[in-house]
């Protein structure tokens, strides 16, 4: 009995401390945001628990940082961009992505092991083994530093990842249940409107927010193929720390303003990312 209560001891400590490390930085962040300029870096001496407790969450508020990123530079078309790129490359990708899926789950194609290995093969190699290529491909057809080009570069990797996560969710649905459509006087599309897609929705809901987490957290391809006039949030946020000086404030209100979008994301198809998760899981 002492054993097991020391254990659960033990469990609650470990838990205790992840969500420290993990909530502390978040909750400074966002009470950084809020903060003037000189607040900031009012820190409480070490081991003064009750004046870091006041430092994160009793101070008075305040939208300076908030009005410099947005009515001082050009961080409002940054944001525009990042929701651009972003939801035009989930746009393509899943639907695309879904079809190709069902072709290689549901289809008699010669080498179909081959091309499905040469899907996930493409999505093997890390962004910047690609990034010269990529790079002279995109100056070659006048799309370097383009939204365009940026929306395609997403797309190259998003694309491989969706068709690899969606076939999964396809391939754990009987074609019996297909078959027994046809035998009603359904087609093929109808089969796959009435009787798949209901099944994989979790699934889809999954690589919507998997591959939007990848475009919008992206820095690496925004930054060397886009760029210009198509910066997007990271890149923005990223410049500015100078080598004059670093604004922390509006650093830490860009960052609030970056991760609301995926919270958000993840609040409104949460069920959708748990239970397709589960499914690749149970797969797997």
């Amino acid at each position: 009995m002492h054993s097991s209560r020391l254990k659960q001891v033990r469990r609650g400590m470990a838990i205790g401390l992840f969500v420290l490390w993990t909530v502390v930085p978040i909750i400074f962040m966002i009470s950084s945001s809020f903060k003037g300029t000189g607040d900031i870096f009012t820190l409480p001496a070490i081991g003064d628990w009750w004046g870091l407790v006041k430092f994160l969450f009793f101070f008075s508020a305040s939208l300076t940082q908030f009005k410099e990123i947005f009515l001082h530079g050009p961080f409002l078309a940054h944001l525009l961009h990042s929701i651009a790129a972003t939801a035009l490359s989930v746009i393509i990708s899943v639907p695309v992505g879904l079809a190709a899926a069902y072709a290689l789950s549901r289809a008699r194609i010669p080498g179909k092991k081959h091309i499905y290995f040469w899907v996930i093969s493409t999505r093997m190699a890390p962004p910047i083994a690609v990034m010269v290529p990529l790079y002279v491909m995109w100056q070659t057809f006048g799309i370097l530093h383009s939204l365009v080009g940026l929306v395609l570069a997403y797309v190259t990797f998003n694309l491989p990842f969706s068709i690899w996560l969606m076939r999964g969710f396809i391939d754990a649905i009987p074609s019996e249940l297909e078959e027994a459509a046809y035998v009603d006087g359904k087609s093929r599309l109808g089969a796959f409107v009435d009787i798949v897609f209901p099944l994989i929705r979790p699934g889809v809901g999954a690589t919507v927010i998997l591959c939007s987490m990848f475009a919008w957290n992206d820095y690496l391809f925004a930054l060397i193929l886009g760029g210009g006039h198509t910066k997007t949030l990271p890149i923005g946020i990223g410049e500015l720390a100078s080598a004059t000086s670093i604004l922390w404030g509006q650093i830490m209100a860009g960052g609030l303003v970056m991760i609301i979008p995926m919270v958000v994301l993840g609040l409104i198809i949460r069920k959708s990312l748990v239970t397709g998760l589960t499914m690749g899981a149970m797969r797997g």
